[in-house]
C-alpha cells in the first residue's frame, strides 16, 4: 500500500499568478519545486542561454585555459581521458571536438570498465608518457586521482582536471573535514572549496562544456560553443542529474538542438530505435538513446559509443548505431534474467524479512549489478545491493530509498569491505566472499528503517478536480518542462472517481482506456499504463476510488482530446 502525501509548501499563489500571468495552480507547482523569489521564478519559466553563468567564475578555469592554449600554440600532444559511462563519453566528445576546432593535437582514451576500472589509473598515465603525451586533460573523473596525477607530474606532464564529483576529504575526531585536491596544474570543478561558481550541480559534460565555452571566448568564437548543447543535454539526463537551475536550461536548449542535430551518430541511433528526432524528449534520452550509449561501456568498450559520435561517415554511423542497439538488447535480456533471479532468491529465502537486501548473483556481469539493484529497490521498496563474483573478489552495487543514507551505513560496516564509495542513494562495494554473510547481517542489525520508511510515498502536488483541467492550463504546464529528476511531472489527485467502460489493450494487457466521472457527473477520458487486469478488478470492486493523475492531450487521427493519465490509485 502506498502513502499519499500532499505537498504543503506555502506562498501567495494568486499574487505569483498575477505577477507572471499564470494560473495559481501553476504558481503552486513552481513553489513545490522549491523555486522561490521573482528572479528564480522568471528564470524557471523563461530562462535561456543568456542566464547561464559566466564560465570564467569557475575556479581554475583561467589557469587551465592559459596552459591549454599555450600547449596548442606549441603544437604539443594533448590526451583527453574520460570515463566509460554516458557522461564520460559526452564529456570526451565535447573536449575532443572542441580542441580540434582550436587546432590542438589531441586524442582521447576512455578506460575499460573491467581492465582499467574507473577514471585515471597508473597504466593510462604510463601509456600516455610512453606515447609522448605532454598534457592530460581529464573529464568526468580525476578529482580523486591524487596518486595517479602525482605520477604524471613526476614524468613531466601537465595535468588539467575537469570533473563534477564530490571532493575527497579526511575527517578528524571533531568532525572537521580536510579536503584533498589532486596535485594537478589546474582543477576545474565547481564543487571544490572556494569556487565562486554558484551552480554546483553540473554533470561532467556540463563542466567540459563551460571549459570549451571559455576557451572559445578567449579565441573570439564563443557562439560556436552552442553546437555542443545536445551532448550536454544527453549527459545531464543520462547521468540522472537534477533538472534544476542551469541543468534545466542546458537540457531545454539542448533538446531543441537535438531535434535538428547535424551529428550522424545521433541521427542514426535515433533511426535504429525508430525514433523521430523532432519528437525526442527527456524520456527518450533516459530510456532509449541513453541505455544504448551506456551499453558499450557495460558490455564492450565505451570507445565504440565515442566513435559513433565522432564519425563523419553516415554508413559507419549506421553500422555502429546498429551495434550499440544490439548490445543494448543483450544488456536488457541479461538484466531481466538477473532481476527475475534476484527477486526469486529474496522471495524464497529468509531475506524476505531483511530491511536491506544483499543478493549474491555470482555469474551476473558486474556492470549490470547497479541496474538490477535498482530494480530490486523498486520491486521491494527497500535498499538493495547486488553482489557479483569477479577475478579480484566480490564486487557489488547498491541503490537506496529516500530514508536510508547508503554511504553512511557502509561506513559503519567498513570492516567487511576492502573498498567502497558512493553517496546517500547509490554505492559501490568490494569485499571477500567470506565477508558477504556477516556484512548482510550487520547492515540489517544496524538498520533503523521503520514500516513507514518502507512504504512507498506518493507526493501529490495539488488535490485538483478533473473538471479544472483546461487547454490553457496544459499550455502553461509546457513552461515547466523538461520534466525529470528534481523537476518531476506535476501530479494531481481527486477522490470519489468512478471508472466507466474500462477496456484493456496491449499484448501484455498493460494499457487500460476508460472514462473517469467525478461526483458532479463531469466526464473525462482516462488511460492507465500498468497491470491492466489488476486495475480493472480494483475498479470493479470499488465503485468510487481515488486517482493520482496528470493531464495531457491525446492525439488520435487528427483529433485532440483532454485526457487524464492515471499514475496510481487507491
Amino acid at each position: 500500500m502506498e502513502r499519499w502525501v500532499v505537498a504543503a509548501k506555502r506562498a501567495d499563489f494568486n499574487e505569483i499568478g498575477r505577477k507572471f500571468s499564470i494560473d495559481p495552480v501553476i504558481a503552486r507547482l513552481i513553489r513545490n519545486r522549491d523555486v522561490v523569489g521573482d528572479e528564480a521564478v522568471r528564470k524557471y519559466l523563461y530562462g535561456g542561454l543568456k542566464d547561464l553563468t559566466d564560465p570564467g567564475l569557475m575556479k581554475g578555469m583561467k589557469e587551465g585555459a592559459g596552459l591549454l592554449l599555450e600547449n596548442i600554440r606549441q603544437g604539443k600532444a594533448i590526451r583527453v581521458i574520460g570515463d566509460y559511462d554516458i557522461d564520460g563519453v559526452m564529456s570526451s566528445y565535447i573536449l575532443k571536438r572542441g580542441l580540434d576546432r582550436l587546432g590542438a593535437r589531441a586524442d582521447v582514451r576512455i578506460p575499460d570498465r573491467l581492465t582499467d576500472g574507473y577514471g585515471l589509473n597508473e597504466h593510462l598515465v604510463r601509456q600516455a608518457y610512453e606515447e609522448g603525451v605532454d598534457m592530460i586533460v581529464t573529464c568526468d573523473n580525476g578529482i580523486a586521482a591524487a596518486r595517479q596525477i602525482a605520477e604524471a607530474k613526476e614524468r613531466g606532464m601537465i595535468v588539467i582536471v575537469t570533473d563534477h564529483h564530490e571532493i575527497p576529504y579526511e575527517e578528524n575526531e571533531k568532525g572537521e573535514r580536510r579536503y584533498i585536491l589532486p596535485p594537478a596544474d589546474a582543477v576545474i570543478n565547481p564543487r571544490q572549496p572556494g569556487c565562486p561558481y554558484p551552480f554546483k550541480g553540473l554533470c561532467g559534460a556540463g563542466v567540459a562544456f563551460q571549459f570549451i565555452r571559455y576557451l572559445y571566448r578567449e579565441q573570439g568564437i564563443q557562439e560556436e560553443a552552442w553546437s555542443f548543447l545536445e551532448f550536454v543535454a544527453i549527459a545531464t539526463v543520462g547521468d540522472v542529474m537534477d533538472l534544476q537551475g542551469e541543468n534545466r536550461i542546458l537540457v531545454k536548449e539542448g533538446l531543441k538542438r537535438l531535434r535538428h542535430t547535424p551529428n550522424f551518430g545521433l541521427q542514426e541511433l535515433a533511426a535504429r530505435n525508430n525514433l523521430s528526432l523532432d519528437q525526442i524528449d527527456v524520456y527518450h534520452i533516459g530510456f532509449v538513446l541513453g541505455p544504448c550509449l551506456n551499453a558499450s561501456g557495460r558490455l564492450d568498450t565505451a570507445a565504440r559509443a565515442l566513435k559513433l559520435l565522432l564519425t563523419d561517415s553516415r554508413e559507419e554511423a549506421a553500422r555502429l548505431a546498429g551495434d550499440l542497439k544490439d548490445l543494448n538488447e543483450s544488456r536488457k535480456a541479461m538484466t531481466l534474467q538477473g532481476e527475475q533471479e534476484a527477486i526469486e532468491m529474496v522471495e524464497h529465502s529468509e531475506q524476505i524479512r531483511d530491511r536491506v537486501l544483499v543478493v549474491f548473483l555470482p555469474d551476473c556481469h558486474e556492470s549490470l549489478a547497479g541496474i538490477i539493484a535498482g530494480r530490486l529497490k523498486e520491486h521491494f521498496h527497500r535498499p538493495a545491493f547486488v553482489v557479483t563474483r569477479t577475478e579480484e573478489g566480490l564486487k557489488g552495487s547498491g541503490r537506496s530509498i529516500e530514508a536510508y543514507s547508503m554511504y553512511e551505513e557502509l561506513c559503519r560496516c567498513r570492516e567487511y569491505l576492502t573498498k567502497f564509495g558512493g553517496h546517500p542513494m547509490a554505492a559501490g562495494i568490494s569485499l571477500r566472499e567470506e565477508s558477504l554473510e556477516p556484512f548482510r547481517r550487520k547492515l540489517n542489525t544496524l538498520c533503523t528503517l521503520t514500516e513507514q520508511d518502507l512504504t512507498p510515498k506518493v507526493t501529490i502536488d495539488v488535490p485538483m478536480p478533473i473538471s479544472y483541467v483546461r487547454r490553457e492550463l496544459l499550455d502553461q504546464m509546457e513552461l515547466l518542462k523538461p520534466f525529470g529528476k528534481g523537476n518531476s511531472r506535476p501530479l494531481f489527485a481527486q477522490k470519489h472517481i468512478k471508472v466507466l467502460n474500462p477496456r484493456i489493450f496491449g499484448k501484455n494487457r498493460n494499457v487500460v482506456k476508460m472514462q473517469l466521472m467525478d461526483p458532479e457527473g463531469y466526464l473525462m477520458d482516462g488511460v492507465y499504463f500498468g497491470k491492466g487486469d489488476e486495475f480493472v478488478q480494483f475498479a470493479g470492486e470499488h465503485p468510487e476510488m481515488s486517482v493520482a493523475y496528470y493531464p495531457n492531450i491525446d492525439h488520435y487521427m487528427g483529433r485532440e482530446t483532454l485526457q487524464a493519465t492515471v499514475v496510481t490509485y487507491q
